[in-house]
């Protein structure tokens, strides 16, 4: 850090604030709109550059946010003189703005990513036009922080979470691919507006989701992840036994995960959707926790099960048609009250099936434990084995028939 540097004022008395170091009038500097950091330069002669190696910018109106076109010929020559020096911060402000003004905006962003930005914000205000940023990858190693307002989509794929809550009311589809968290609390996901939600491969403890009550489709993958062994699976987990439970000689993980404080860590969240796609891993300790305050699922209609877990479409895999009571897969089904179509898919996705059985149910002697609108039930599968029988006659129980 440069020394410091001594003033004084124009009537002789000592400049406190210009006796600062640079590097702390850099940081202080950030918090004013750009226009008023660049007036600072007629203060004094120490001034006179320092606006340019600010460690945030903030791009705005000179009363709140303006329009594009008010800032446009400002932030061009800003951009032009300013040093090419990190930045902590940068927040893109405006109230308006047109079609021809979106190639303004991708390129301040692609400035703030260039000047390896941590904390980008960019709000378009109260508008109905969409902003769209280029197609070009918003690609950056140091950005932390992204606050879209307005934002409606939304993909984060193999990245480390470092922040407790991912918060938007505006988001309507998000898509989590394949990253992960170091963090030993859980992650919040906040987007009550979302319709479309998906959650792949995720490394660490499974985020919490907030409520989703307009959620329509969901598809999480648990388990299969690109960082090595998933945190929240069983160590003791047998597929005849089930998981060790949260008794003093458990496992780290079933005993983390038998929080009361806690209810459902997904599926609460997602019990408002039509079509639901679940998949886990066996061993996996998170369906089976949620499961003791399973919620109903009012409006889902398509129920595909298969090795792993989905809901409109819910598939699940071995680890929801464990015999020899079928106590996962019961559960579900006693609060889908409005299931049409359920499919039980024991082999893993995109592989296909050898084996496909259908059955309906009996109209004469319904079961009380399953939704009256369910019409057809599939079974798909590689063979027939002593599992697949086992699920067979648990379906039987259930006045299913003709699974052939």
């Amino acid at each position: 850090m440069p020394p410091v540097k001594k003033g004084t004022d124009a009537d002789g008395s000592v400049d406190r604030i210009g006796a600062l170091p640079d590097g702390i009038l850099h940081h202080l500097l950030s918090f004013l709109p750009a226009q008023e950091a660049v007036r600072t330069c007629v203060l004094a002669r120490r001034w006179r550059h320092l606006w340019k190696s600010t460690t945030g910018l903030r791009i705005v109106g000179t009363r709140g946010p303006g329009s594009v076109q008010d800032l446009h010929k400002f932030v061009d020559h800003l951009l032009i003189l300013r040093d090419r020096t990190d930045l902590g911060t940068v927040e893109i402000r405006f109230s308006k703005f047109c079609e021809a003004d979106v190639p303004l905006v991708n390129l301040w962003t692609r400035f703030a990513v260039q000047c390896k930005v941590r904390e980008l914000t960019i709000q378009c205000g109260i508008i109905r036009t969409p902003l769209y940023l280029d197609g070009l990858p918003l690609v950056s190693r140091y950005l932390k922080a992204l606050d879209l307002y307005a934002l409606e989509d939304l993909k984060i794929c193999f990245s480390a979470i470092s922040v407790g809550k991912i918060s938007s009311r505006s988001l309507k589809k998000l898509k989590v691919f394949y990253c992960r968290s170091f963090l030993f609390h859980l992650v919040h996901v906040c987007a009550p507006c979302t319709i479309s939600l998906e959650v792949v491969g995720f490394s660490g403890r499974t985020p919490f989701l907030e409520s989703m009550p307009s959620l329509e489709t969901a598809y999480l993958k648990l388990g299969d992840t690109a960082y090595g062994t998933p945190h929240d699976i069983c160590a003791n987990y047998h597929t005849s036994r089930g998981f060790c439970g949260a008794h003093h000689d458990g496992c780290v993980t079933c005993r983390a995960n038998d929080d009361a404080s806690i209810n459902c860590v997904v599926l609460g969240a997602i019990s408002n959707a039509k079509d639901l796609e679940l998949r886990s891993l066996s061993g996996m300790i998170i369906f089976a926790r949620d499961l003791k305050w399973c919620p109903t699922f009012n409006k889902l209609n398509n129920f595909l099960l298969d090795e792993y877990w989905c809901l409109k479409t819910l598939l699940l895999n071995d680890y929801w048609c464990v015999g020899p009571d079928f106590d996962a897969l019961t559960c579900i089904l006693k609060h889908s009250p409005v299931l049409e179509k359920l499919t039980l898919q024991l082999v893993p996705k995109g592989q296909a099936h050898k084996v496909e059985m259908k059955g309906s149910y009996c109209l004469m002697e319904r079961s009380s434990a399953i939704s009256e609108q369910l019409k057809m039930i599939y079974v798909k599968c590689d063979v027939v084995d002593e599992s697949v029988l086992h699920l067979l006659k648990f379906m039987c129980t259930l006045n299913i028939l003709s699974l052939l």
